[in-house]
C-alpha cells in the first residue's frame, strides 16, 4: 500500500480510459518521464556544443551550419529510436536490439560499448559539472579540479551504496531550473542580436565561399565533418527512453514516443541555440571558464539588470543549475550500468551473479565496478573533457550505429509484411540514422584515433575478450552438467502407480531446481541417503527468469513454460513412482531470487515443517575465478530465506 501511494505521488493515479482528460494525463506522465530520463541527454548540451564550436578554430562562421545540423540530427536519431520503442515495448536498449536483430557477437560489442558509455557518463558529467562550478571561482582553484571530481564520484558511490534512487521530486527543481535559465538566456541572446540575423546567412555563405577558395570545398567539408563529429557527445542520452520503456506508464509505446519528442525538442533547442549564441556573441575561450560560462556572462551583463555583484550571482545560479543537472546525469551511470550487466549476464557474457539486481551485494558490486572504472578513466585523462568526449562519442555512436543497422535489417526482412509506403518511410529513416551515426563514428576513429580514440577501441576490445572467455567457461560448464544429467538419466522409476498427495502437516523437503535434471536428482538422492525416512513430502520449485525484453513474443514464453513444466513433471513422477508424496511449483519473474523467495514463503505457509534444499557446483580445480562465476544464486537465495526465518541447505555437486 505504501509503495502504491509513492507511485501515485510520482506518476499520478492510474489512467481511466473513460475519462475525457486521459490524453492530458498521459501527457503529464510523459512530462515526468522526460524529467526522469532526460537529465542525461539534456546535460550533454553543457559540453557537446562547446566541443563542436572549439573544433572550428578560427573559422567560427561555420557554426551556423553546425547549429542546424545538430538540431536536425537530434530529431533523426530520436525518430529512429521511436522504432526501437515500438519493436521493444518492454525496453532493452542497444544491447538487446543488437543481439536480437543483428546477432549475439555484435550484441556483445554493443553491450561492451554501453558499459564504457555508462562509465564515461559518470566521468564526463562530473568533470563537466566541476568545470561549470570552477567557472565562477578564482583561477587558483584550477589545480584542485581533479581532486574535486574524484570527491564527487566517491560521494555518488557512497550515496548509491546506501540505496540512493532518483526521485522526481528531487530532480524536478534542478531540471526545470536548468531548462528555464538556459531557455531565457538563449531566447534573450538571440533576440538581443536580432538585427544581425538578416545578414547572418549571406555573410556565412560569403565567408564559406572565401574559405573554399583557399582550402577547397573538400577541406571545408572535412572541417565541418570533424567539428560535427567532435560534438557527438551532444546526442548521448537519446537512447535513455528506449532503454527504460518498461518504466513508463501504459500505453508504453505512446508515452515513450511523447517522452522522446519532449527530449528531442528540448535538446535540439538547447544545443542548437547554444551554438547559435556562440556565433552571435563571438564566443572566445577564456582561461578557467567554459565557453558556456563566458558567453552567458556577456549575455547577463548586457541585460543591465544590476551591478557586477548581481550579474555574478545570476551567472553562478545558471552554472549551479548546469552543474546540478550534470551530477544527476552522472548518477544515471550507476543506475544504467548494472542494468546492462544484468542483461549481458542473462546471456552468459558476464558473471551470472549480475542478473540478481534485487540482491544488495550484487547491486553494490555493480556500483563499485562502475565507480572505480570512472575514477580510473578520470585520473588517466586528468579530467580533460575534450579527451573524455572523444571516448564517450566513440562508445555511444558505436552502439547507435549497430542498433540502427539492426533496424535497417529488420525493415528489409519485413518489407513484404507492411504497406510499401510505410515500409519505405521507416527503412529510409533507419538508414538515414545509421549513415549519420556511422559517419560520425568513422570520422572520430580516423581523426581522433591517436588523440584517445585508440583507448576506446582497446577498452571495448578488452571487455569483449573477457566476455568471450567467460561465456566459453559457462559453455564448458554446461557440457559438464549435461554429462551429470546423462549419468542420472538412467535412474529407474519405481513400480507404484497410485498418486499420493502431500500432507501439509508432514515433514517436507523442498528442492529448488533449475534446468538440470541431474542436479535435482542429485539433491533428492543425497537427502534420501542422509535422512532416511525423515521426510514424507517432496516438493520441487522452479523459478524461471522472464526476459524483460519481450521481442521473442508469446511463443518464447510458452516454450519456457512447457520446458519448466516438463522438468518438474519428471521429478514429481519419479517420486510418485517410489511411493513418495510429491508436488511442484513453478514461477516466472524478472529476478529469480525474488521469485524463489516469494514461492518459498508461500510453501512455508502451506507446509510449516519445510526445509529447503538446492545444489551448487563444486569444481575439481577451483579458484577465485570459478568462485566469481558460480554459486552466487544459491548463496543469494539462502541468505534471503535465512532472513525470512526459513531453513535452507546447499548441497555440493562436483563437476
Amino acid at each position: 500500500m505504501k509503495n502504491k501511494k509513492i507511485r501515485e505521488i510520482i506518476l499520478g493515479k492510474p489512467l481511466d480510459p473513460m475519462q475525457s482528460d486521459t490524453r492530458h494525463s498521459m501527457a503529464l506522465v510523459a512530462f515526468l518521464a522526460w524529467v526522469g530520463l532526460g537529465a542525461d541527454g539534456l546535460s550533454s548540451s553543457a559540453y557537446g556544443p562547446e566541443e563542436t564550436f572549439r573544433a572550428l578554430g578560427t573559422h567560427t562562421h561555420l557554426g551556423l551550419y553546425l547549429a542546424i545540423a545538430t538540431a536536425v540530427t537530434v530529431f533523426v536519431i530520436a525518430l529512429a529510436y521511436n522504432q526501437v520503442i515500438e519493436l521493444f515495448p518492454t525496453g532493452g536498449g542497444g544491447y538487446r536490439v543488437a543481439s536480437q536483430l543483428v546477432g549475439p557477437y555484435l550484441g556483445l560489442v554493443s553491450g561492451c560499448a554501453l558499459i564504457l558509455d555508462y562509465v564515461l557518463t559518470i566521468a564526463i558529467s562530473i568533470a563537466s559539472g566541476v568545470d561549470a562550478l570552477a567557472s565562477f571561482l578564482p583561477l587558483g582553484f584550477q589545480p584542485y579540479k581533479l581532486w574535486a571530481e574524484a570527491f564527487f564520484i566517491g560521494l555518488l558511490i557512497v550515496m548509491n551504496l546506501r540505496g540512493l534512487k532518483e526521485a522526481i521530486q528531487i530532480l524536478l527543481p534542478i531540471f526545470l531550473g536548468f531548462v528555464a535559465t538556459h531557455l531565457v538566456l538563449i531566447v534573450y541572446g538571440i533576440v538581443a542580436h536580432a538585427s544581425h540575423l538578416p545578414q547572418l546567412v549571406p555573410q556565412t555563405l560569403g565567408e564559406t565561399r572565401e574559405l573554399a577558395g583557399s582550402i577547397g570545398w573538400t577541406g571545408v567539408a572535412g572541417m565541418l565533418m570533424l567539428a560535427y563529429s567532435q560534438g557527438g557527445g551532444t546526442y548521448t542520452g537519446l537512447e535513455a527512453v528506449s532503454n527504460n520503456v518498461n518504466l513508463l506508464a501504459e500505453p508504453r509505446v505512446r508515452t515513450g514516443k511523447m517522452t522522446m519528442f519532449y527530449m528531442a525538442l528540448s535538446l535540439a533547442i538547447t544545443a542548437g541555440g547554444i551554438i547559435l549564441l556562440y556565433l552571435l556573441w563571438e564566443a572566445r575561450p577564456v582561461d578557467g571558464e567554459t565557453l558556456n560560462a563566458s558567453t552567458f556572462r556577456r549575455i547577463i551583463a548586457s541585460t543591465g539588470l544590476g551591478g557586477e555583484m548581481l550579474n555574478h550571482v545570476l551567472l553562478a545560479t545558471v552554472l549551479a543549475f548546469e552543474a546540478g543537472l550534470l551530477f544527476v546525469a552522472a548518477n544515471t551511470g550507476f543506475l544504467g550500468g548494472p542494468s546492462v550487466l544484468s542483461n549481458m549476464a542473462a546471456d552468459s557474457w558476464v558473471p551470472h551473479q549480475f542478473r540478481y539486481l534485487s540482491t544488495r551485494l550484487v547491486t553494490q558490486n555493480g556500483i563499485l565496478v562502475m565507480g572505480v572504472a570512472a575514477l580510473a578513466i578520470l585520473f588517466w585523462t586528468r579530467g580533460r573533457v575534450t579527451l573524455l568526449v572523444v571516448l564517450y562519442s566513440i562508445s555511444v555512436f558505436l552502439t547507435f550505429a549497430i542498433s540502427l543497422f539492426g533496424l535497417c535489417l529488420y525493415w528489409w526482412r519485413h518489407r513484404k509484411e507492411s504497406g510499401k509506403l510505410r515500409w519505405m518511410r521507416r527503412f529510409l529513416l533507419s538508414l538515414s540514422g545509421f549513415v549519420i551515426c556511422a559517419a560520425i563514428l568513422a570520422v572520430l576513429l580516423v581523426e581522433r584515433f591517436t588523440h584517445g580514440g585508440w583507448a576506446a577501441v582497446a577498452i571495448i576490445a578488452a571487455i569483449a575478450a573477457l566476455c568471450i572467455y567467460i561465456r566459453n567457461h559457462y559453455r564448458e560448464t554446461r557440457r559438464a552438467i549435461a554429462a551429470v544429467d546423462a549419468v542420472f538419466a538412467h535412474q529407474p522409476f519405481g513400480p507404484v502407480k497410485e498418486v499420493t498427495e502431500p500432507d501439509p502437516e508432514a515433514r517436507t523437503a523442498v528442492f529448488i531446481v533449475g534446468n538440470s535434471r541431474g542436479g535435482g536428482l542429485h539433491a533428492l538422492l543425497w537427502v534420501l541417503r542422509m535422512f532416511p525416512g525423515h521426510f514424507q513430502n517432496f516438493l520441487f520449485v522452479n523459478a524461471r527468469t522472464v526476459d524483460a525484453h519481450a521481442y521473442g513474443g508469446e511463443g518464447t514464453m510458452e516454450r519456457m513454460r512447457a520446458d519448466a513444466a516438463e522438468t518438474l513433471e519428471y521429478f514429481v513422477d519419479f517420486c510418485q513412482s517410489h511411493g513418495m508424496a510429491s508436488a511442484s511449483y513453478i514461477g516466472f519473474g524478472t529476478d529469480a531470487v525474488e521469485e524463489v523467495t516469494r514461492m518459498a514463503e508461500q510453501i512455508s505457509s502451506e507446509f510449516p515443517n519445510s526445509i529447503f534444499f538446492t545444489s551448487k557446483l563444486i569444481f575439481v580445480s577451483d579458484n577465485w575465478f570459478t568462485s566469481l562465476l558460480h554459486n552466487q544464486a544459491a548463496l543469494a537465495i539462502q541468505r534471503r530465506l535465512h532472513l525470512e526465518g526459513l531453513q535452507m541447505v546447499i548441497l555440493p555437486m562436483k563437476v
